[in-house]
Order: C-alpha cells, then structure tokens, then sequence
C-alpha cells in the first residue's frame, strides 16, 4: 500500500489505517478471533496504522491490539489515546483528565495494556478545558525525551488550542471526525493543520457506517449501539440523512463502486488526509481497502461535493458537543 507521510515530523503510516473501537465498544457485539483476524489481514494488505484509546472498553481495546500484535511489533505504527477517564460514553462518569501526572500515568498503563515499549502516536482524547494546554502537551513532550513516544497527536483540538499546544511541542496529527456528512474540519482545522505542517487523521470516515448505505431504519441497529444516542441516527434526522445518502450512492453506482468506497476515495482524494475507518469484519475491511484503486476525476469530485456539500447532515454529529473543538 502507498505510504503517506503524517505531517511534517517523519511518521510515514498507510495510506488508509484501522479504526479499532469497534472491536470492543459502541457498536454491539464483536467476536474477538474475528478482530483479531480482521488486523491480521489488515497488516496483510499494508496497513499499518492501527487506532486505540484507552477508553475503548475501557481498556480492553488496547489489550486485543497488543495480543494481535505480538510479534509483529516492526510491521505496525500504534496509535492511542488518553484523556477520558471512564469510557468514552459516560461509564464511570466520562470525565476529561488533562493534568499532567494523569498523562503519565496513563501513557505507562497503555504501554502495559499493549505490550510495547513505546507508543508511535499518542493523542490526547479531548482537550480538557481545566487545565493549561501547555501543562498538558508539557507532560507528553517529556514522554517523548523518555522514549515512551515518538509522535504526538491532538483529538477535536480547536485551531488556537492546536498553535498553543504545537508551540509546545510539535504535533504531528490532529485527528477529528471528517466525511462527506461532516465536512466542518474545512472550515478552519484543515487550513490550520495545513499551515503548521499537522497531517490529519479522519475517524468515522463513513459516518459512523451510514454512508455505507446498509443502513435503512433505526431498528436495523442493535439494541446496544452506541448509535441509537447520537442525533444524527434518530427521527427526522435519520431520514433526512438517508437522502444524503442515497444521492452518493446514485454517484457511486456509475462508478461501479460501493458507497462505502466512495466515500473513502473521496477522503483520500483531499490532499494529507489519512482516513481510518473502523471495522470488526473482514468483509468490510477488504471493501474499504478496495477503495484506493478507485481514481476519481475533477468531474467526479464535483459531484460528490454538490451530492453531499458541507452542512448537508442533519442533526448534530453528538447528543453534547461541548467535548469537541476545545
């Protein structure tokens, strides 16, 4: 697979990555001789990003990256996160930690959980508004002289946060959500990343799997889904994205493509961005890596703009947005 070069720092990744999440939270039930199978051909078909956070789980996310890298440690650039403490979705309250002895506590216990010696990218989940940026990008810059990481990141990190905490230490990534039903990151963050030199990581590159168009009512997902609380997947909302949906996926049968590969060309058409769409199936993930043979013409990436263009998803992308964009 094309390497991609993650910014200006010297992290080269694949060209698309592997959101892990899913293999332990949010979205129902999840085999884990499936998971790990899943990264195992991942790695297979070149793939080498891997995304986590402590929060998965929480913590059992990691513990299923480590056991299905051992011994192949070489071949993969690991990506974590810390900051929420409790899950990621209100489990033991869901509280934001920033505070420097929380980084390194953190950092040593994601270390442990994964069975590395060091991390390759490590992000901080959101920006905890208590404390000092600088305090907090601090404490991860002193992980880096100790070898425990090589790379930084940022999670929903607004522009000024972003400069105040690049200045500290350089940031290598700013990962947010970004596709074609949530296209914000245009506004400021990609010029701002851009500028400084930050690659950019988009999570959710399928819109949490509606823009595969798999999904057609609120009942078609499980009881347990994370997805049945955000805003975007009820009501109105839900039908009102469909016709989003449905205009890419008139685009993408003229292409002879999936949906689902649409979206992700189209991501990977827009220039430093990585996408890392998640996926506990094996199914899935050879049709998402199907779309890097798709070549998409000026003509096509007008269309998709004007199918799906900025602002088109209803419903907010969270039931609270004030985690994100701190």
């Amino acid at each position: 697979m094309e390497p991609r070069r993650l910014g200006s720092q010297g992290l080269t990744v694949s060209r698309m990555g592997l959101g892990c999440m899913g293999m332990s939270d949010a979205y129902g039930p999840a085999d884990e001789a499936e998971s790990i199978a899943t990264i195992h051909r991942a790695l297979e078909l070149g793939i080498n990003l891997f995304d986590t956070s402590d929060a998965y789980g929480p913590f059992t996310n990691e513990q299923l990256i480590g056991k299905a890298i051992r011994g192949r440690r070489g071949e993969v650039r690991v990506a974590t996160k810390f900051g929420f403490v409790g899950g990621t979705d209100g489990k033991g309250g869901g509280k934001i930690d920033g505070r420097p002895e929380h980084v390194r506590e953190a950092c040593d216990g994601s270390l442990k959980r994964l069975g590395v010696d060091y991390i390759d990218l490590y992000y901080q989940h959101r920006v905890d508004p208590t404390v000092p940026i600088e305090d907090t990008v601090g404490a991860m810059a002193e992980l880096v002289e100790q070898g425990k990481v090589r790379y930084l990141g940022m999670c929903e990190a607004a522009p000024a946060t972003l400069r105040r905490a690049h200045a500290v230490h350089p940031i290598t990534a700013l990962q947010t959500e970004y596709s074609l039903w949530s296209r914000d990151p245009e506004d400021e963050l990609i010029p701002t990343v851009r500028e400084l030199g930050i690659g950019y990581v988009a999570y959710s590159p399928l819109g949490r799997g509606f823009l595969t168009g798999q999904l057609r009512r609120f009942e078609d997902l499980p009881p347990d889904d994370w997805r049945r609380h955000r805003p975007r997947f009820q009501g109105d909302n839900f039908r009102k994205n469909l016709e989003l949906v449905d205009r890419v996926k008139e685009i993408a049968a003229t292409k002879q493509v999936t949906p689902a590969q649409l979206a992700l060309a189209w991501l990977m058409a827009q220039e430093g961005v990585v996408p890392i769409p998640g996926t506990k199936r094996l199914k899935n993930l050879e049709e998402n890596v199907a779309a890097l043979e798709i070549s998409l013409t000026p003509d096509d990436l007008k269309r998709i703009d004007e199918a799906a263009p900025k602002g088109a998803a209803s419903g907010e992308r969270y039931e609270d947005m004030s985690g994100v964009n701190g």
